[in-house]
């Protein structure tokens, strides 16, 4: 096996920029860092080791992880000298999954801790408090959740660190955003291509993020790719992603703090230099060639170097627990002490526990402790959107389903006036589509921004510009890092994708859901603006692109999240799209999931009344209903503008063909409308849903997505026995609209079927209007098939009146 040799760093030209005295300073509070990371691992008493250590002082179960620990609170230490030196605002993110011990430390000694939970306080009992809830039943987690003060990236989502950093830095001119990258991390897909982000800071307007590559070379138990090939080519892979790379490599902790003190000092002064030219003014702004450290370190550092003879510092089995047995092994007790009195933490901590004054010192004060930074608690930063009216950009509806017009384009010009009024905290962000989307008008208030080097015919209508505020990368997961990053720390945003590749961020869209859902338990967390996701590109309008783009899956992976937190809103028509994205932009804390298709489709109701049906959520549609004053013999439902639509022309045909046939209409744009109200708070009551939908007639349910979904929303309402839903069924490929419609049933003629089939009266009579239903689906295919688009009669078919 090649062996990889790990030569000592290359120190900067600014050489050992530590005196003795700050130097064995520096190394004693890195000391504390790792006392504390291995005492919470391990120590449900005893915290300070004033008595010797015995078995009840020692954790039931073992949880954990300490082999990436002491690199995270290197960092974290040398990041706080250069906060003190320069005055810098700085915040911190961990990638590397469970590395959460080498966090919590530094933040308890910088006093943050203790301030956010007092409980947790500067002295012997906090400190027993503070390592009995790691990894503890009603303690945190060891990942660097929403507890942890000055965290807004949660270590273990692996592959969006460096994503998440850029968004911080986004207009954030004064922020240096330092993001420690595992190696382990460093081989997910997501974040190979955000290393691209580098392209995309100004650093005339925002501030800067500083990656630090954490090889310690190994992941649970496999060597990781970056730390098993030369330093050659690993300077040669980040020269050509567009970094200039620094290298921090050993493993002696004086040669090691010298060397990250060299080189930190080294990256911030270049990158202060980059963003005083750029702010200069003297010429323009081009992309630059950030700075970015390589620090390889062994994994489980100053730990126990040999367990049961294995070898354990350097190695995998340091990324867990180091001894295991603790408890019940005699041998791995002593060794444990050993491994903990080897920090000397009588010299660290007073007989009360706390830092001594001299390493106290070395903490930054105030809100420039990376713990305190507001920027890292975004909502208090966050300030509301200085909104348009959005009534000012209505389609005009005189009558109801008889014209069409483009759903999303009103919506563009809405977010170009949102954009032009907050030109320091909104940015739209989308993967090369927002023209796709209809969404343009956006460009007239902000181009696309542009870093990277371009030729003469790129410039699309002018459209690129280092100043600009749309994002648009073809990586949706980068994006949607980015928008994450921007609104967690105090911003807004809009993010708009096609329908069939939003699945390609379906854990991001998880871990965010996750994280807003714990931060609303949190007191000292401030809501932040919610993330506003609109789909569109949508699967009834793929006659072009085929199955491969059917996929409307991803409102089922929405309803699998905290309801506290998601929402998921249908619009029918460009005149609902525009009430719903004002809720949107103006809530918090939330996932507002849009669903609209880009293309053109019929307009149903004028501002004033879709005011009043986003509103409610769902509602009767009077115009397409004749059941008034009565009860219905069927319901008829439409959620999604394709859906609705076909279940109107259903609904028309029943009632040119069965005039006394009562039919009630209904839409749906509030999709958790269904759920009862105490299992979703935009839930209807049960009284409510019931006078809707009627106690026992049939309902016919025509809906966007898969089928299922709906069922499972709706199971407990008293009539779910004879609610059918008609949705998406894997059934397609390159066809017109229609005849994908009637692959999967949700056509005008199947539903018509439907409900002859369901309504006792219609079952026989009805007989001679199912054949023709049938005879007109088969003409529709010939038709297709033939021509290659539908009948004109169902191109423009519109509501009779």
């Amino acid at each position: 096996m090649n062996q990889i040799s790990i030569a000592p760093s290359a120190i900067p030209s600014t050489e050992h920029p530590l005196d003795a005295a700050e130097l064995e300073q520096l190394d004693a509070y890195w000391r504390a860092c790792n006392y504390l990371a291995a005492g919470m691992i391990y120590l449900i008493d005893n915290p300070l080791l004033k008595e010797p250590l015995a078995p009840e002082h020692i954790k039931q179960r073992l949880l954990g992880h300490w082999g990436a620990s002491p690199g995270l609170s290197f960092m974290y230490v040398h990041l706080n000298r250069i906060i003190r030196k320069l005055g810098q605002q700085a915040i911190f993110l961990a990638g590397p999954g469970h590395g959460a011990p080498g966090v919590l430390a530094p933040l308890y000694l910088e006093g943050t801790y203790s301030e956010v939970y007092p409980d947790k306080s500067e002295d012997e009992e906090g400190m027993r408090r503070f390592f009995k809830q790691f990894s503890f039943p009603g303690g945190i987690g060891s990942h660097c959740t929403p507890e942890t003060p000055g965290s807004i990236h949660e270590g273990g989502e692996l592959g969006y660190s460096i994503s998440h950093a850029f968004g911080a830095a986004f207009d954030n001119p004064d922020l240096l955003v330092a993001v420690a990258v595992g190696d382990g991390e460093s081989e997910t897909g997501p974040l190979a291509t955000a290393w691209h982000s580098n392209k995309f800071l100004n650093p005339a307007r925002d501030g800067a993020v500083l990656p630090i590559l954490h090889l310690n070379g190994y992941k649970i138990n496999n060597p990781t790719i970056l730390s098993r090939i030369s330093h050659e080519e690993l300077e040669q892979l980040f020269r050509g992603y567009g970094w200039t790379p620094y290298f921090v490599e050993g493993d002696d902790p004086q040669h090691m703090h010298r060397a990250m003190a060299a080189t930190l000092d080294a990256c911030v002064a270049r990158i202060h230099e980059i963003q005083a030219q750029a702010r200069s003014g003297s010429e323009p702004v081009s992309r630059a060639r950030w700075p970015m450290i390589v620090l390889r370190s062994p994994k489980g550092w100053t730990g126990p170097a040999e367990v049961g003879g294995n070898p354990v510092a350097g190695t995998w089995r340091a990324h867990q627990v180091p001894l295991a047995g603790v408890r019940e092994n005699p041998e791995h007790l002593q060794q444990l002490e050993a491994w903990l009195r080897s920090y000397r933490p009588e010299t660290l901590f007073d007989d009360d526990g706390r830092l001594v004054e001299q390493l106290r010192a070395l903490s930054p004060q105030g809100n420039l402790r990376m713990g305190s930074n507001p920027a890292a608690n975004g909502g208090l930063l966050r300030r509301d959107l200085r909104m348009p009216d959005f009534r000012e950009y209505a389609v005009d509806v005189a009558q109801a389903a008889a014209h069409k017009a483009w759903n999303t384009r009103p919506l563009g010009e809405l977010l170009r006036e949102v954009m032009a009024r907050n030109g320091e905290n909104f940015r739209v962000f989308g993967p090369d589509e927002n023209t796709s989307n209809k969404l343009d008008a956006i460009y007239a208030a902000s181009r696309k921004l542009w870093l990277a080097d371009y030729l003469p015919e790129d410039d699309l209508g002018g459209e690129l510009s280092p100043d600009g505020r749309v994002m648009e990368m073809l990586s949706e997961h980068t994006l949607e890092g980015w928008y994450e990053g921007y609104i967690l720390t105090g911003r807004h945003g809009f993010f708009s994708t096609y329908e069939a590749f939003v699945h390609v961020i379906d854990s991001m869209y998880n871990q965010h859901a996750k994280w807003l859902a714990i931060c609303n338990e949190i007191p000292w967390r401030a809501p932040i603006a919610s993330l506003n996701m609109l789909i569109t590109s949508t699967v009834w309008r793929q006659d072009h692109n085929g199955f491969t783009h059917q996929d409307p899956g991803f409102l089922d992976v929405v309803v699998n999240k905290n309801p506290e937190v998601t929402r998921i809103y249908l619009p029918p028509d460009a005149n609902c799209l525009l009430v719903t994205a004002d809720r949107c932009l103006r809530s918090r804390n939330n996932i507002n999931v849009i669903v609209s298709d880009k293309q053109q489709h019929l307009q149903y109701l004028n501002m004033d009344a879709a005011i009043k049906h986003c509103a409610k959520g769902v509602g009767i549609w009077d115009w397409a209903s004749n059941d008034q004053g009565c009860e219905p013999d069927v319901v008829m439902v439409g959620c999604g503008d394709i859906p609705t639509q076909e279940a109107l022309a259903a609904t028309a045909m029943l009632r040119e063909h069965f005039p006394d046939l009562k039919v009630r209409f209904i839409n749906v744009i509030n999709l958790f409308s269904l759920q009862p109200e105490g299992e979703h708070p935009q839930g209807l009551s049960d009284r409510d849903f019931d006078s809707l939908f009627t106690l026992d007639k049939p309902i016919i349910f025509n809906f966007h997505g898969y089928p299922w979904l709906i069922h499972r929303l709706a199971y407990r309402r008293t009539n779910h026995g004879q609610l059918h839903v008609r949705g998406y069924k894997e059934k397609g490929n390159i066809n017109t609209p229609l005849e994908l419609a009637i692959n999967n049933e949700i056509d005008r003629f199947s539903l018509v079927i439907d409900v002859i089939n369901r309504v006792p009266h219609l079952k026989v009579a009805g007989a001679h209007v199912k054949e023709k239903m049938r005879d007109l689906q088969s003409e529709c295919r010939a038709y297709a098939y033939q021509h290659g688009i539908d009948l004109p009669e169902v191109r423009d078919w519109t509501w009779p009146g």
